[in-house]
């Protein structure tokens, strides 16, 4: 089955004829890497700037950590304040940047697509909110649907890391969120998979996944890889700090593109710019 060209969301339709990088974005205080960094809307809108300046196609903006110690869910009223008065700012000084809202609380979402959102990620994918497929469908929402496992507490965890076949569990499971999706009537053209490396998932699990991803292309939707920082780097390359993690994140990316994947969300957008857009090049050069 070819590649999805196009990913339509709520702002119209996004070209998939090049690696399309997604800056993260959290105003968060607890986040494993970047927690607390960005706390204020002038200091998130200034990130957002530089990560544009630095080739990020689209900003992920997101008020709840899942990180894999300590994650706790948040109330909506907390997250809301955290997060919709920087996707309003957002997406009226940066019109020409996609704003994407990483959050399973469809209350969240629905004032974020309001505040000028394209793109809801989940990453429960629909699973912890039930009303999150009908408020995406009826906002006309580009989706991330991403494989995990369990409640915020635990989905970055190895609590729920138990397969017999990890790659056709996630494969299934991702499937049974795109009926989810569907149901509510959004259409396979705003569908993304993410299939949640890290996330219910020990290091060999990742990697599993990561090498036989055109299997989880062949489901025939865009799809997502978030490996920036993620541990599985620190088992293979001994580094125990998550920001000196760039070469293996951009290494994983690289890999990750050559087997379908066309979205990255990534920390560190300049080197994993550079990195698959010129492995991209040799991908598409002429024999």
């Amino acid at each position: 089955m070819p590649l999805p060209r196009i990913w339509r969301h709520a702002k119209g339709v996004l070209e998939l004829n090049r690696p399309i990088i997604m800056g993260i974005l959290n105003v968060t205080p607890d986040s494993f890497s970047d927690g607390g960094q960005f706390n204020t809307v002038p200091e998130a809108v200034e990130h957002a700037r530089q990560l544009v300046a630095l080739g990020a196609d689209i900003i992920d903006v997101g008020g709840e950590s899942t990180r894999p110690q300590g994650a706790r869910q948040i109330g909506i009223d907390e997250e809301l304040n955290r997060v919709v008065p920087v996707v309003r700012v957002l997406a009226g000084e940066l019109p020409d940047t996609l704003i994407s809202v990483d959050t399973n609380k469809s209350v969240v979402a629905m004032a974020a697509l309001r505040a000028g959102a394209a793109i809801v990620n989940d990453v429960s994918g629909f699973r912890l909110d039930e009303k999150m497929a009908d408020v995406c469908a009826a906002g006309g929402a580009g989706v991330v649907l991403m494989h995990s496992r369990g409640g915020v507490a635990e989905m970055a965890t190895y609590a729920l890391a138990e397969y017999q076949s990890v790659v056709s569990e996630v494969q299934t499971e991702l499937q049974q969120q795109v009926a989810t999706a569907r149901k509510a009537g959004i259409a396979d053209d705003r569908i993304a998979l993410d299939p949640g490396i890290g996330f219910a998932k020990r290091g060999p699990h990742s990697l599993a996944v990561l090498h036989r991803l055109g299997e989880i292309s062949a489901l025939g939707f865009p799809v997502m890889v978030g490996v920036s920082r993620k541990r599985f780097i620190a088992d293979l390359t001994d580094e125990p700090v998550p920001a000196n993690r760039v070469a293996g994140t951009v290494a994983a990316n690289v890999a990750a593109m050559e087997r379908g994947a066309r979205i990255f969300r990534v920390h560190d957008v300049r080197p994993n710019r550079q990195g698959l857009d010129v492995a991209w090049a040799i991908m598409t050069a002429s024999a």
